[in-house]
């Protein structure tokens, strides 16, 4: 299946290769800031902020940024909820020529000393609530600029490191000009979970992210309505979904982003009663919660148009129900951290399946390979590895030349996941990377929890899986060997796993065993364990 069997789904308006223009990502606010200065760009509870005024804020960040220290390509992290001084440091960081470091608010100490160490950033802005965390690990570090971002101003937020407020009057109003290389600078390191262990930072330029929210808009610019939209922004920023689908994308249109900085259902709704958002990127645990909540349709959920599932698989039933309440469409799509991170979707212009991640976006080519050699491509309907080749493709992995070698081969993004693709082009994934679990949208590696699991001083072996859970998508159980003499409660490994990951890598379920299922050269057998799971349903 060598032609793009899926273009022919595209309709005379849509162009099917694009030309990506070579700007960096923040020309993009300015240029929607030259046309619609007035516009409300950022709406965050009360709080509402014109494009004029992001830009002024976004400028006196990398005043102050500049004014201490900071150089083209150093890293500068950012460990924020969604709110306006995330927005703020991102775009007053790609001014300077830095590198945005996307940190996940929910790491802990271990992870987040990690990331920090692979990045090499030497500023960080960090929301108060998670400043504990980031002194105790400082030292084992580069991080000498950190600046802390309080929500609610109170007065146990004081901390000897400057507030956000005290650092943005370190800015002179000076800026040095910077260069910006498109297709080579990089603009942002997501960092990935790991199937060796150890997260990958994938580096991704600023043609790349320009890229994909150019291919975003031609494929929904039917739908888009330029300067109008407000976009309902409740999944995380450091999220590539969030950050492309949520923020880059509203703010080349001109649109309005209400953000919120947790996903609770009750004030989604009020905040949906109070703005009316007409498009919302969202996962499925989030439809799900709407959907079930029996006064819905009370708060004027109809006001959204468009809605893209992203992050995990969407059940067809719930896409149903869900659309019956709203009269929403709900688009779901594909992509991965190093696509930047969109791929495919489902279009509103041609036919949708459910079940399917849709059709390749704009100047994007895929197919599906062999899973021995990954170079045959397999006929339509086949089982293989989806490989996929275009201008949202990442540079490659920080530091990790092997990793790159590996992933990025002839030009080609080789995913991991195991997909088919129909006569129509129409993408099925069918298995996921590897073993890899996602839970309430968020991706756990099954490694990264073993890891912490066997520092446990009574754990022999234990193996992780995703099992299915009503809500969640699918939730981690932890299947685990004791030494001999040893003894543990579900109770007691849960709350160890609670003080060293991320609470949505905590395993919810716990399985004591005599021993696990083995090759026979010793190798713990997942998929066996995944079998029984299954057998069971």
């Amino acid at each position: 299946m060598t032609e793009k069997s899926w273009l022919k789904h595209y309709p005379e308006g849509i162009q099917k290769e694009l030309e990506i223009p070579t700007i960096p990502v923040q020309q993009m606010l300015l240029d929607s800031t030259a046309k619609y200065p007035q516009n409300e760009a950022i709406i965050f509870y009360h709080k509402r902020m014109t494009y004029t005024e992001l830009t002024g804020l976004s400028r006196a960040f990398t005043s102050a940024l500049q004014a201490n220290g900071v150089q083209k390509g150093d890293r500068v992290a950012v460990m924020l909820p969604n709110c306006p001084q995330y927005v703020i440091s991102y775009f007053g960081t790609l001014m300077a020529g830095g590198i945005i470091t996307q940190v996940n608010p929910m790491l802990v100490e271990r992870e987040l000393q990690y990331i920090l160490q692979d990045s090499g950033a030497e500023t960080i802005v960090i929301l108060d609530a998670l400043y504990p965390r980031l002194k105790s690990i400082q030292d084992q570090t580069n991080v000498r600029n950190v600046i802390v971002v309080s929500l609610q101003p109170s007065e146990t937020s004081f901390t000897p490191d400057r507030s956000f407020e005290q650092f943005m009057q370190t800015a002179t109003g000076n800026i040095a000009p910077v260069t910006i290389d498109p297709v080579n600078d990089i603009a942002v390191l997501q960092y990935t979970g790991g199937t060796t262990g150890r997260s990958k930072g994938a580096m991704l330029t600023h043609r790349n992210l320009v890229a994909n929210v150019v291919q975003s808009y031609e494929f929904f610019k039917q739908d888009i309505n330029l300067g109008q939209d407000k976009c309902l922004t409740v999944i995380p920023l450091f999220h590539v979904f969030g950050m492309t689908s949520g923020m880059n994308l509203s703010i080349f249109c001109g649109s309005s982003n209400v953000l919120l900085p947790r996903f609770d259902l009750e004030e989604m709704l009020q905040t949906i009663k109070r703005e009316q958002p007409t498009t919302f990127p969202g996962v499925p645990t989030m439809y799900v919660a709407l959907t079930n909540h029996p006064k819905a349709e009370e708060y004027g959920i109809d006001s959204i148009r468009v809605c893209n599932s992203g992050s995990a698989p969407m059940p067809v039933e719930l896409m149903k129900e869900f659309e019956a309440k709203t009269g929403a469409k709900v688009l779901e799509g594909y992509g991965l951290s190093e696509a930047a991170p969109t791929t495919h979707c489902n279009p509103m212009f041609a036919e949708r399946k459910p079940g399917s991640v849709g059709i390749g976006f704009p100047s994007t080519d895929y197919k599906i390979v062999d899973l021995a050699t990954g170079t045959l491509e397999v006929p339509a309907g086949e089982l293989g590895e989806v490989i996929i080749k275009g201008p949202q493709v990442m540079k490659g992995y920080w530091n990790m030349p092997e990793e790159t070698a590996n992933t990025l081969r002839d030009g080609w993004l080789y995913t991991g996941d195991i997909a088919r693709m129909d006569e129509d082009g129409f993408l099925y994934i069918v298995d996921r990377k590897k073993d890899m679990i996602i839970a309430s949208g968020y991706n756990v590696y099954p490694r990264d929890v073993e890891e912490v699991l066997y520092q446990h001083s009574s754990v022999q072996e234990a193996v992780v899986i995703g099992v299915p859970d009503s809500y969640r998508g699918e939730t981690v159980k932890a299947v685990i060997v004791l030494k001999a003499g040893r003894e543990a409660t579900e109770e007691e490994m849960i709350q160890y796993c609670k003080d060293n990951m991320a609470s949505y890598r905590v395993p919810t379920i716990i399985e004591f065993r005599e021993q696990l299922p083995k090759t026979s050269v010793g190798k713990i057998l997942r998929r066996a364990l995944r079998d029984e799971v299954n057998a069971v349903k």
